[in-house]
């Protein structure tokens, strides 16, 4: 039998009403799955810029133990950095980084740059490691007096202290001393001038044949303050 028009537009209204009712639901779920999710809010340029510099902030690993500050100082290289991350004793007891003067460019009589540290002390002040490592040679000279050279620990550096008045008692080649331990007394020995008694304290990176007299000269001055202006 022929569907008459009455019949065809029932079915057409019933078809469309299905169909809206299936858009609903499915509109109706998506909502739903939105909200629970939260609000997420548009990402401009700057909000990107945000979320980049947030998780910049964040810490490589929460459990890890922090590593030491050290400061970007004028003046500072790679072995300066390194070595304030170790945290050096001052070589001179009783004497604190405020009370330093950068003495390692200085010009000599001879032409020479100083290379080095002098800390002014009352002669028989102690005189301490800066860090552990092995004594690898007590030595007398002309110019530095009674002196002695130390490894660190890895011999990567050599520190030298020099125109001290004796040494620390039962201090040999070859024995290994603690960060702070006395290893000698400052004195005027050398060619220091008698009235002013002084450590005169240097710092080098050692070569590859990790000869004690010989290495690439690092400002002391640096590892405790920053550059002078």
């Amino acid at each position: 039998m022929k569907p008459t028009a009455a019949t065809w537009i029932w079915g057409s209204a019933l078809a469309w009403c299905v169909l809206f009712l299936f858009v609903a639901a499915v509109a109706n779920e998506l909502s739903s799955k939105s909200a629970a999710a939260g609000p997420v809010a548009p990402v401009t340029q700057s909000g990107a810029r945000s979320v980049l510099v947030a998780r910049s902030k964040q810490p490589a690993d929460a459990g890890a133990s922090p590593s030491p500050s050290v400061a970007v100082a004028s003046g500072a290289t790679d072995d300066v950095l390194r070595l304030r991350a170790r945290g050096l004793t001052l070589p001179v007891s009783a004497k604190s980084a405020a009370q330093l003067t950068d003495s390692y460019t200085q010009r000599r009589s001879s032409g020479t740059t100083h290379e080095a540290l002098d800390i002014m002390a009352p002669r028989g002040t102690p005189v301490l490691a800066v860090e552990e490592g092995r004594v690898v040679k007590l030595f007398s000279s002309k110019q530095g007096g009674i002196t002695l050279y130390q490894f660190d620990t890895d011999a990567t550096y050599v520190y030298y202290y020099a125109h001290l008045d004796r040494y620390a008692e039962g201090i040999l080649e070859g024995d290994t001393v603690l960060k702070g331990q006395i290893i000698g007394y400052v004195g005027s020995t050398g060619n220091a001038a008698p009235d002013a008694p002084h450590l005169h304290f240097a710092i080098s990176r050692l070569g590859p044949e990790r000869q004690w007299w010989r290495g690439t000269p690092i400002n002391p001055f640096l590892i405790w303050r920053n550059a002078q202006p």
